[in-house]
Formats: C-alpha cells, sequence, structure tokens
C-alpha cells in the first residue's frame, strides 16, 4: 500500500489516501495489459525471456519457494495491540495512519491520566470508547477519519479542544454540553449550515473553512469568540456578526462577499482576510479602526478610499485587483506611520510600469519596509 498526498487538503495535516500499487488487485474490472493470462494473474509473466536468473528453477516448478531469502513484510497490528507499549501513566496517546477502525479495541481504560489523544488519518467512523478518559481528557483530535456524525462525547465535559476536520460530517449536533470548549474544528466537512453551537460561551476560536455554509448564523450565543475562519464557503453577507464582541479576527476567504459594510457590528475587528470574494470597494470598513492586518487580494477593488480611518493598519494585503492611483496611495496610506508592509502586485499600478512601481511605492509611502516579498529598507 503507498500514502498518496490529496492535493486538495490544507496545508498544515494534509490528507492522506491508501491506494494499492498491486495491479492484480483491482476491483474496477480493468485489465492490467501483459499481467493476466487465462487462469489469471501471474507474476511470472513480468520476467523478460532474455534475464539472467539465480534460480531458473523458479519458472518451471509450480512448488518453488525460496523460504530462506524471504523479506518478511511490515506487519500492522491489530487495534487491540496498538497501545501495548505506552506507559500506562502517559498523559499523551497519539497514533496516527494506523488504519484503526475500532476505538473501544484500544481499550483506553488502562490509561488513567491522559490528557490528549490524537488519531488522525486513521478509518474511525463511530466516535465512542473515550467515555473512560472523561475526567482527564482535555483535548480530542479525530482529523481526517471517516465520521458522519458526532455522537460518543457526552461525558467528554472537560474537552478544551476538539478537531473533527477531514470528515463527512453534514450536521452539528450533540456538542453543546461541551461548555469547556475553547477551540473547535470542523473543517472540510459536508456541512451547510451553522446550529449546535449553543452554550459553548468560553469558545474562543472556530474553525467551518471549506464546507458547504451559506449564512453566518446562530453565533449570537458565542459571546468569548475571538477568531472565526469560514473560508471556502458560499457565504454571501457578512450580516450576522453582530452577538461577537470580541471577535478579533475574521477569515472569510473564497466566498461570494461584495459588501463590507456590516463589519460595523464588529468595530473591534484587528484582522480582516477576505481574498477572492467579489469585493469592488473598501467603503464599509470606516468603522473598524483597530484593524492591523487587512487581506483583500483577488477581488475586483479599483479605489482605496475607505482606508483613511484605520489609523492602526500595520498589513495592506491588496494584490491583484484594479488599483492605478500612485496619489490616491499617498492620500490614503501616508498618514499610517504603523504600516510597515503593503502588497500591491498585479495591480494596474505596478502592471503599467513595473520598472518603476517599486521607487513610486516608496515615495508614496516612507513609512513602508516590505513592498510585496520585498524588503526595502531596515526596520
Amino acid at each position: 500500500m503507498t500514502a498518496h498526498l490529496d492535493e486538495s487538503g490544507p496545508s498544515p495535516g494534509q490528507h492522506i489516501e491508501l491506494v494499492d500499487d498491486n495491479p492484480s488487485s483491482r476491483h474496477d474490472g480493468e485489465t492490467s495489459p501483459g499481467l493476466r493470462n487465462s487462469k489469471g494473474w501471474d507474476g511470472k509473466l513480468r520476467v523478460p525471456k532474455s534475464a539472467l536468473l539465480a534460480n531458473p528453477e523458479a519458472l518451471s516448478d509450480p512448488e518453488y519457494s525460496d523460504e530462506d531469502n524471504v523479506i518478511p513484510g511490515e506487519e500492522v497490528a491489530a487495534d487491540e495491540d496498538l497501545l501495548d507499549g505506552e506507559d500506562p501513566d502517559t498523559d499523551e496517546i497519539i497514533c496516527t495512519h494506523s488504519r484503526i477502525q475500532s476505538i473501544p479495541a484500544l481499550r483506553l481504560e488502562r490509561f488513567k491520566k491522559v490528557a490528549r489523544i490524537c488519531l488522525r488519518q486513521n478509518l474511525i467512523q463511530d466516535i465512542e470508547g473515550f467515555s473512560c478518559l472523561a475526567s482527564t481528557l482535555h483535548d480530542l483530535d479525530l482529523y481526517d477519519n471517516l465520521i458522519s456524525h458526532v455522537r460518543g462525547l457526552d461525558d467528554l465535559v472537560n474537552l478544551r479542544s476538539l478537531d473533527l476536520s477531514f470528515n463527512k460530517i453534514k450536521h452539528i449536533k450533540h456538542i453543546s454540553h461541551l461548555t469547556n470548549l475553547t477551540d473547535l474544528y470542523l473543517v472540510a466537512n459536508k456541512i451547510s449550515k451553522i446550529e449546535g453551537l449553543s452554550g459553548l460561551t468560553k469558545l474562543r476560536n472556530l474553525e467551518l473553512g471549506s464546507n458547504r455554509i451559506r449564512e453566518l448564523q446562530n453565533l449570537d450565543c458565542l459571546t468569548a469568540l475571538e477568531e472565526l475562519w469560514v473560508a471556502k464557503n458560499k457565504i454571501t453577507s457578512l450580516a450576522g456578526l453582530a452577538g461577537l464582541p470580541r471577535l478579533r479576527l475574521l477569515s472569510i476567504q473564497s466566498n461570494r462577499i461584495r459588501d463590507l459594510s456590516p463589519l460595523k457590528d464588529v468595530p473591534q475587528l484587528e484582522e480582516l482576510y477576505i481574498s477572492h470574494n467579489a469585493l469592488e470597494t473598501l467603503e464599509g470598513l470606516e468603522h473598524n479602526t483597530r484593524l492591523r492586518v487587512l487581506e483583500v487580494s483577488n477581488n475586483k477593488i479599483a479605489s482605496l478610499k475607505g482606508l483613511g480611518p484605520l489609523a492602526e493598519l500595520e498589513e495592506l494585503w491588496a494584490s491583484y485587483n484594479l488599483i492605478a492611483d500612485f496619489g490616491e496611495l499617498e492620500r490614503e496610506l501616508r498618514d499610517k506611520t504603523a504600516l510597515t508592509t503593503v502588497y500591491l502586485e498585479g495591480n494596474l499600478l505596478q502592471l503599467r510600469a513595473p520598472a518603476l512601481y517599486r521607487n513610486k511605492v516608496r515615495l508614496a509611502l516612507p513609512q513602508v519596509q516590505q513592498i510585496d516579498a520585498t524588503m526595502v529598507r531596515a526596520g
């Protein structure tokens, strides 16, 4: 078996797919040329006639066996034996890419002090067998398995971090009782609606990227939320953030946002990542005066109007838009004394005069230390 990287998976932690490299084991009905005869697969057919063999009898004797020279294959332990070498007093169990199917078969009740379990990239379908660790378990990572339904967490009330990313979950259910959660990861599932989060009043970080979500809703209960990651969904509006008084980071890249004005409901926002949307203007950010990082690359923005009040701006990432006016660049950004980094490549002001572009940016914004990927002066 060979592990192949699925390039659609996010980094870090790409999805791993196991693929059988043995052509004789294909199940799609396809015949491999040269590897089958009328009696089925015969490995001897791969030996060219011109080959010099140390054991030519292997071709003529159907019962030939060279047992003395057999290289033993790697034996995969059964689930029941995987943890036999672990210290009973360990506080962490990590067992990734081990083809685990049954959590109860791991006999986790042997471990009385486990605070973190990581069973990434296995074949787990059902969340079960963790109740015996309820008093100690704080961090549960089941990233990249085959889980379709969120069940089996009833007793894990001490969990602080739960990662169910890269599974097959369609609905957020049966986690609202996990009132001590601070981090919840549900990236790359099949979720179409934000729901089932009531009770998570300590949650600080919520990751829902690469799902099928169309609307920011049912977030009002998350009064402690600081970071919301919803990139690669189908969201059309920024409405729905009003109940998040502590939100400081919003990542909503690769969606369908056109209007920034609903962000007035989160004036405390410090970082906004909204590249690859449908923005044509930056107007609507006037109330977000605490923004330090603004990422608006790959939109259709022609003007920098709207950035005037953002006195604390440190980084502006605005590559591949339609910005053309160096005068406006200076008017909107020269007074931003904290501004150290600007990315403007791929805009008209760079494409029209690439040889002069960087010097013109330096003249307009002398406080800047980095233009695109180039450092222009020491900090």
